[in-house]
């Protein structure tokens, strides 16, 4: 029931709010349905911890380490999200740029991508897993077209047509995956394209199509996450998108696509041994990571630097994945966890510096701190929070990734990830220690965030200065189990 739960509130609500109109209505449902995917993603990892992987529906919904872990962080994002929401679709409305058809249509909209991507990891078909990714771009493409600006659409295409590309090329791939399994296929027909059932005989499957199968779905899922080279839609997605949907793009379905990497992964890992996969994933991961730097170093839009940013990182996780052994799958988990509860920070911190400028440019805000205090203040620590300065939760998995490089003898990698990770620190440095810490201009006032905005920024800022102090056990627990999903045992 609670695994139905998780995916059904989600998506009643969005039919709900699609049939009602009152703002405040539209407001209470969206958090009260984020509070509640909160509440059971708690619940059920608790369960799983004490009890191992359930199940519902003869298996159509499985839930098992890796699954609680990308459900528990988005249900955080989305919970977060709601609430920030709040204040800053009301600060839209009062500028002008929004009116009661946009508000009800984000508001319909939303919970809808939150259900969609909670079904991600809860479905053990791997063909139904595809289904709910795209579902959850077909939803989120929406989103990003929110503001009905030219910038917008273009940007929305962009998202829609690169998207479809990679699902594309993962659907292929997941048919190839499945084909391979065939002949090492149990009686039960009907569950032999579960991963629970996959995972069984994955050693006795058909190597030539699972290699080509894991190729397409690493560069489909892969376009999902943002990585390099398919990473072309983010920073316009980003900058166009409301600021709570971007952030759930970049805080929560870059868990979906990576989570989808890693099913697979585990599979083929099985059947072609870890060299294979993980020289795909250590060479999209490292070029992901080089990419964003350069790009990260004369970025001149905040918005963007955002999208930038989450290329670097979905390239950090897929690295680590890569790496191999007990410390890169740990490493990778816990660089999920980090960074989920990070990046909301940074994006909610740049939608009041948009909203009470004008402006997402470097060059036209300086001296942040001065007229946002608290958006100031937690931008810069957020900044330091994502680009990995200790003791920063992010370190703490980005060094574990580094030795997982350094264990699995791969100099040049490792080299090269140091490299892409301190020019993307430089970077970050410079653009926002300008915007926060410089003389604001003359025609700078200075303002408030308001209550829910403040609130949702505090709430997520709570976590980033306690993990980098404090990792509760059972969180840990719950990062180590997972990663003994991919095949090893950290």
């Amino acid at each position: 029931m609670l695994l139905t739960l998780l995916v059904l509130v989600p998506l009643l609500a969005g039919l709900l709010c699609w049939r009602l109109n009152q703002p405040a209505v539209l407001e209470r449902i969206n958090l009260l349905a984020f509070a509640a995917e909160a509440v059971m993603a708690l619940e059920l990892g608790r369960e799983v911890l004490a009890r191992g992987p359930v199940e519902t529906f003869g298996g159509f919904l499985r839930a098992d380490s890796l699954s609680v872990l990308v459900v528990g962080l988005n249900a955080f994002v989305a919970l977060a999200c709601g609430i920030y929401a709040v204040g800053y679709l009301r600060e839209e409305q009062r500028l002008g740029k929004i009116n009661e058809v946009l508000l009800h249509r984000y508001y319909a909209l939303t919970p809808v991508f939150v259900g969609t991507m909670m079904a991600v990891p809860l479905l053990n078909n791997l063909g139904l897993l595809w289904v709910a990714i795209e579902s959850a771009t077909l939803a989120s493409v929406l989103l990003v077209r929110f503001y009905n600006q030219k910038s917008s659409l273009e940007a929305a295409w962009k998202y829609i047509i690169i998207g479809s590309a990679g699902i594309a090329l993962a659907l292929l791939g997941t048919v190839l995956v499945y084909s391979s399994s065939v002949q090492a296929a149990s009686l039960q027909a009907e569950n032999s394209f579960n991963w629970s059932d996959l995972i069984q005989r994955a050693d006795q499957c058909q190597p030539a199509a699972m290699r080509l199968g894991f190729v397409l779905v690493l560069v489909g899922y892969g376009t999902k996450a943002g990585l390099a080279p398919m990473h072309t839609w983010k920073p316009d997605a980003y900058a166009e998108a409301p600021v709570p949907s971007a952030t759930l793009l970049g805080a929560a379905f870059i868990n979906c696509a990576i989570y989808g990497i890693m099913r697979f992964y585990a599979l083929a890992a099985r059947c072609l041994g870890q060299e294979y996969t993980g020289h795909l994933l250590v060479f999209f991961g490292v070029a992901s990571i080089l990419t964003a730097a350069p790009f990260v170093l004369v970025q001149r839009n905040f918005r963007r630097l955002l999208a930038y940013s989450s290329i670097d990182h979905g390239g950090i996780m897929a690295a680590a994945l890569g790496f191999g052994g007990a410390l890169g799958a740990l490493a990778a988990m816990l660089h999920m966890v980090f960074h989920s509860v990070t990046k909301p920070l940074l994006f909610f911190c740049a939608g009041n510096v948009q909203q009470h400028y004008g402006s997402p440019h470097f060059r036209k805000i300086t001296g942040v701190i001065h007229t946002l205090p608290w958006t100031g203040g937690l931008f810069l620590v957020a900044a330091l929070a994502v680009t990995g300065i200790p003791p920063f939760s992010l370190f703490q998995s980005e060094f574990l990734a580094l030795s997982a490089a350094l264990a699995a003898d791969r100099p040049w990698a490792a080299g090269l990830f140091i490299a892409g990770i301190a020019a993307i620190f430089a970077g970050f440095l410079v653009h926002i220690s300008r915007l926060t810490l410089g003389q604001p201009g003359r025609e700078a006032v200075p303002g408030a965030e308001g209550r829910w905005k403040l609130g949702a920024m505090l709430l997520v800022a709570a976590p980033v200065v306690t993990l980098g102090l404090f990792l509760p056990a059972p969180l840990y627990e719950l990062a180590r189990r997972a990663a003994q999903t991919t095949g090893v045992a950290p």
